[in-house]
């Protein structure tokens, strides 16, 4: 755990309290951003970190991270990253309820925990209930879209494979297309992101590793 939260006044169990706040009880499945970034903005504000000390942190501008949290529209590698720097679940970050498994967690057909990031991206959590996780595997559905795709850096390893459709990975200034059954695993440090090609829409899996 990051030793600016470790030395908060306030008590893990009760950061983790006010967290949860924003997730009702019996609420949907299908979080909206705006709930994750409340809770990114509030843990944020617990451990007595300002945007510009954050933003630096996770090597990032001030106005990029400034424009996450007005906007609503967390890169899933930037939410996974404050995750770890805070010493808080992914899942508990992004839906107010802790993972508890720590021996194996089985995810049927359909059933991932769905997370819209904005129009026209979504993902299911493919092991939202399994605590301390080394990797962060998700499923990755895209809309068609011609507007090019938003580049994030994060630090780690990275996966992606094609399930379904047809995705172009931008890589610093390169447009790699791959195909349904195609993979690429990259050094996430490097600006990166997807976009459906076509006018179907894509389906892929992605596991990041830090």
């Amino acid at each position: 755990m990051h030793e600016k939260y470790k030395s908060s006044s306030m008590r893990q169990d009760d950061q983790l309290l006010l967290l949860k706040n924003y997730y009702p009880k019996g609420g949907h499945a299908m979080e909206t951003i705006n709930e994750i970034t409340a809770r990114i903005r509030e843990l944020r504000e617990i451990c007595d970190y300002t945007q510009e000390k954050l933003a630096k942190e996770l090597g990032l501008t001030t106005e990029q991270y400034a424009g996450y949290e007005e906007n609503g529209d967390f890169p899933i590698s930037v939410i996974y990253e404050i995750a770890n720097k805070f010493g808080v679940d992914f899942n508990e970050l992004v839906t107010g309820e802790p993972s508890r498994i720590d021996t194996f967690h089985v995810v049927r057909r359909g059933k991932g925990r769905s997370i819209s990031r904005y129009e026209g991206y979504r993902f299911k959590d493919l092991a939202f209930r399994y605590a301390d996780k080394v990797m962060q595997p998700l499923l990755v559905t895209l809309e068609p879209s011609d507007e090019p795709a938003k580049l994030v850096t994060h630090a780690g390893q990275e996966f992606n494979l094609v399930l379904k459709g047809t995705i172009a990975v931008t890589f610093e200034d390169q447009e790699i297309i791959l195909n349904e059954g195609d993979s690429i695993y990259f050094n996430p440090t490097y600006p990166h992101g997807q976009r459906c090609v076509g006018d179907s829409k894509a389906r892929f899996l992605t596991v990041i590793a830090e």
